[in-house]
């Protein structure tokens, strides 16, 4: 008799990236949504590359071994972290300003916009802490991952071509909230 069950395989074949500011009168959303409606207070960060999204939920421990055993008797909790890798590949304002970490401006001349616009790249950049969304669906089954406190750990390359889009690879960072990395909510009955 097979111990598996097919029907709990899933798959992420569609999903949404959304970004808001922290503070303010941000609320985190409390439940899954539908799917396709951005959380209030959040932006949709457009397509992402035909690889999607890694979620990555991380602990580092440390064993206590013991004299009287060959192996550890006690893990202690070192660090904690959750992940979030993108590479994302509209080239709009949103996505641009959280991949270089800094603002567009329109450029003017005696006062007078130009039609140009300038982001400047700091040589001591302020980070930027944003909150993150991340919804994805299967077989009617809706899942959200919700991240208070993020920041932006590592970008990859851009690599200018003339048959390959720009992509903006982004790893992203969860950060303590009193205690929390973040939460996954679901429609899909987890405790049978």
């Amino acid at each position: 008799m097979p111990s598996g069950n097919a029907d709990k395989i899933r798959f992420a074949p569609d999903g949404m990236l959304y970004i808001a500011p922290t503070g303010g009168s941000l609320v985190l959303p409390t439940d899954v949504g539908d799917g396709a409606t951005a959380p209030a207070g959040y932006k949709a960060l457009g397509y992402v590359s035909e690889n999607g999204v890694t979620l990555t939920p991380t602990i580092t421990t440390t064993p206590l071994p013991a004299w009287q055993s060959a192996a550890p008797v006690l893990y202690n909790v070192d660090s904690a972290a959750f992940q979030l890798q993108a590479t994302l590949l509209e080239a709009s304002k949103l996505v641009t300003e959280t991949f270089f970490g800094a603002e567009w401006v329109e450029v003017e001349e005696s006062g007078t916009p130009t039609g140009e616009y300038r982001l400047d790249l700091s040589s001591l950049p302020e980070l930027k802490e944003f909150s993150l969304v991340c919804d994805w669906a299967h077989k009617g089954h809706l899942w959200r991952a919700v991240i208070n406190r993020a920041m932006v750990a590592e970008r990859g390359a851009i690599t200018l071509q003339r048959t390959q889009a720009q992509q903006f690879e982004l790893t992203i960072d969860a950060m303590d909230a009193s205690g929390s990395l973040g939460y996954i909510l679901t429609t899909e009955d987890m405790v049978d």
